[in-house]
This record gives C-alpha cells, sequence and structure tokens, in this order.
C-alpha cells in the first residue's frame, strides 16, 4: 500500500513538473509577481526595453538593494536600459534628497557619489536631508559649490522632482524599492534575488512583445 502511494505522489509530481516546464515561463508571475500598469505608461526610448527603479536615498530597504541592483544592471544585454527614480511621497525631507540626486546627475558626480549618499546616511548618520548640511558634505567630496548650489534648485531640478512624483503616481507606487518594466508592468513586494528574477522574466516578454511575437 505504501509503494502505491510513493507511486501515485510520484505520477502526480511528475506530470506537474511536466505541465509547469510546458508553460511559458514568464507567465507563470502573471497576477501574482507583478501587475500590470494601467494605462501603461511611455518609455524614452521604444527601441530600448526600459527598467524604472522608483527608489529613495532616505530608505534602508533601498540602500541594500542598491549594490544588488547595481551589480545585476552591469550584465543586462544592450537592449535593456535601467533607470533610477527617485521619489517623495510627498515627504520635505525626501525632496530635497531627490534633488540632490538630479543635482549630481547634473554637475557629473551622481556615478561617483550615488552609493555614498546612502553609505553617509544610513551608515554614517549624517541628515542629507537638511539642504546646508547636504551642501556642505557634497563639497568636502570635491563636488563645485558653485556648480552644484546654482543646480539644486534650479528649475530643471525641480521639474525632474516633480516629474519623478508624476511617474510614481502613475505607476501606483506604494513602498520603495520598486521596479517597473518597460511601462508596462510592475513587479510585486518581495525579495531582492526574487525580485530580479521576476525582472528578467519580463524583460524577455517585452522583448518578445517588441519584436511581435505576443
Amino acid at each position: 500500500m505504501k509503494q502505491s502511494r510513493r507511486r501515485f505522489a510520484g505520477f502526480i509530481f511528475g506530470l506537474f513538473s511536466a505541465l509547469t516546464v510546458a508553460m511559458p515561463s514568464f507567465a507563470q508571475t502573471a497576477g501574482k509577481d507583478f501587475t500590470p500598469v494601467s494605462p501603461a505608461q511611455p518609455t524614452e526610448d521604444a527601441a530600448k526595453i526600459e527598467v524604472l527603479e522608483f527608489f529613495s536615498y532616505g530608505c534602508p530597504h533601498c540602500a541594500d538593494f542598491n549594490p544588488v541592483l547595481m551589480a545585476w544592471a552591469a550584465k543586462l544585454p544592450s537592449d535593456v536600459v535601467v533607470k533610477k527614480v527617485p521619489i517623495t511621497f510627498g515627504r520635505a525631507a525626501w525632496a530635497n534628497i531627490s534633488k540632490l540626486y538630479y543635482t549630481l546627475e547634473i554637475t557629473g558626480d551622481l556615478a561617483r557619489l550615488d552609493a555614498d549618499v546612502f553609505r553617509a546616511i544610513h551608515g554614517e548618520r549624517i541628515n542629507l536631508f537638511d539642504e546646508k548640511t547636504l551642501t556642505e558634505w557634497v563639497v568636502k567630496k570635491g563636488v563645485d559649490a558653485k556648480k552644484f548650489g546654482e543646480a539644486f534648485n534650479s528649475f530643471g531640478v525641480m521639474s525632474k522632482v516633480r516629474r519623478a512624483d508624476q511617474l510614481a503616481q502613475a505607476y501606483k507606487i506604494s513602498g520603495v524599492p520598486a521596479l517597473g518594466v518597460d511601462g508596462k508592468y510592475l513587479i510585486g513586494d518581495m525579495g531582492f534575488n526574487e525580485k530580479l528574477a521576476v525582472a528578467d522574466k519580463l524583460i524577455a516578454k517585452s522583448r518578445s512583445e517588441k519584436s511581435g511575437k505576443k
């Protein structure tokens, strides 16, 4: 009797495995690991598959995710582009660090100092939410004070901050870090590695859709 039960269990497991393999890999996550973005959002370059990371320097989970995301992004094929979107959730303190992101982008210091900003806030407990403190910090890091000051409160930077928050609303972002893929998919809340595994599947799905293979 026990042997018959084991054979039956083995048969069910084998059947389930066969069905799982037969299904498209990206279809297995639909409605569970990601949700469609409605309406779909335009991307900057239709020829590229765009992955957006909604984040804030003030978020400790974003600080932990950042090196994992950057390592993953470095290995992506050339038809995929990863862009970071610093959002505020309406918080004044987070508005300053969103402005910090875009200002460092303008001064050309973002790539050099991106990880340092996370480290300063969450490791060294430096109050970069305060404009005076964050300005002093970036100058100590070798950023040109005049160039930084002119950009920080500029119309261009403020417009980018507003646009980032509008994009977060369009994607219905409720927490960070969050990943959006190609303007059409928002990945659910899960572990870092699981999140990137789903992103890989949605990138493949988007690539198939762009090539006309639905």
